[in-house]
């Protein structure tokens, strides 16, 4: 099993900036096979959806909504990886939930999540 752990969400103005970390814990096998961490978001009233993603290997990709705002970044010593939130808008309001994810053996852990809203 691996436990995620999020933190850094908050309110916000309207371009402001914003880092959410996720720091993941548990089995050493379990952690050694997960292939992907990424963020979610699930607003108010919609269904979550994948914003970033990066593998082990360090590529990254992101949703249209986010692209050039959001960046993900992991730190492998410290099993953590971070979102890098800028030019804040009030549309990026909701829940942000960590992920980790093996596609060889069908594992996915999910964090608690945490709350970010931005105000106009």
């Amino acid at each position: 099993q691996v436990r995620l752990v999020e933190s850094g969400g908050g309110l916000v103005r309207a371009g402001g900036s914003l880092r959410l970390s996720c720091v993941a814990s548990g089995s050493r096998v379990a952690f050694e096979r997960i292939d992907r961490m990424a963020w979610h978001r699930q607003a108010p009233g919609k269904e979550r959806e994948l914003i970033a993603t990066i593998t082990t290997a360090g590529a990254t990709s992101y949703a249209d909504s986010v692209k050039a705002r959001f960046a993900i970044s992991r730190d492998n010593a410290e099993g953590t990886i971070y979102l890098q939130m800028n030019n804040l808008k009030p549309e990026d309001t909701g829940d942000y939930y960590c992920f980790a994810g093996s596609e060889a053996f069908g594992a996915h852990y999910w964090g608690q999540g945490t709350q970010v809203t931005v105000s106009s």
